[in-house]
């Protein structure tokens, strides 16, 4: 299964590429090693397109006690900080870095009522740079419940991102678990907890949107 940010890439990269080849084949003839490493260098790059959207099935379990991955990657940064932008007191960050292999959707990571949701643009920094989660392009939503309470987390573009799609809106009902949003090709997701939240991860820890528990409450 694919997400439906990828139809219209998928089907115009396909497209172009049949095409290509097929005039190659035409003008250069089927056998000529330039035609085949042709073909075979645009298998490569439609299985990379294919795979870069893929949106495989998540089986959530349901649980207010529980904050989960909001995405695939690897935990790249646990700290206190302070979140500047909407709670101005100090929190647990938790950052999730996606490699352009990894699965790109985004999901909630608890159910509830979204109260706040802001896209900012902004740099390109790469994804794991200290700055990235304050100057690059970037989108803040924050998700309140009565049993985890508020949390923030940040989708944040990378050096090679260039899109970063959010679903949320104000007021809009959260479902732990549910797709929120999508970034294109490399990126990271912070997480902003209480400071009381037990964290259940830990650096280079590789995690599953939508399933892996990060944190508890």
């Amino acid at each position: 299964m694919f997400h439906k940010e990828g139809f219209t890439i998928i089907r115009n990269t396909l497209t172009a590429l049949i095409a290509l080849n097929t005039s190659a084949w035409y003008f250069a003839g089927e056998f000529n090693w330039m035609v085949n490493l042709l073909l075979f260098t645009s298998l490569v790059f439609a299985v990379l397109v294919l795979q870069f959207f893929r949106n495989p099935k998540r089986n959530t379990v349901l649980n207010p006690n529980h904050i989960i991955a909001p995405a695939d990657g690897k935990v790249v940064v646990i700290e206190e900080v302070v979140e500047h932008e909407y709670f101005k007191d100090k929190r647990i960050q938790v950052s999730i870095f996606m490699s352009p292999l990894n699965v790109h959707v985004n999901r909630y990571p608890i159910s509830g009522a979204v109260k706040y949701a802001k896209y900012h643009a902004g740099k390109f920094l790469v994804a794991w740079h200290p700055k990235s989660s304050i100057e690059n392009e970037r989108t803040t939503i924050v998700v309140e419940n009565e049993t985890a309470g508020p949390i923030l987390f940040r989708q944040v573009a990378g050096a090679v991102a260039r899109r970063i799609m959010m679903y949320s809106k104000a007021e809009d009902k959260a479902v732990q678990g549910k797709d929120m949003g999508f970034i294109k090709f490399g990126s990271r997701i912070d997480l902003f907890l209480p400071l009381d939240a037990k964290i259940n991860a830990d650096i280079d820890d590789v995690v599953k949107g939508g399933e892996t528990i990060v944190a508890t409450r």
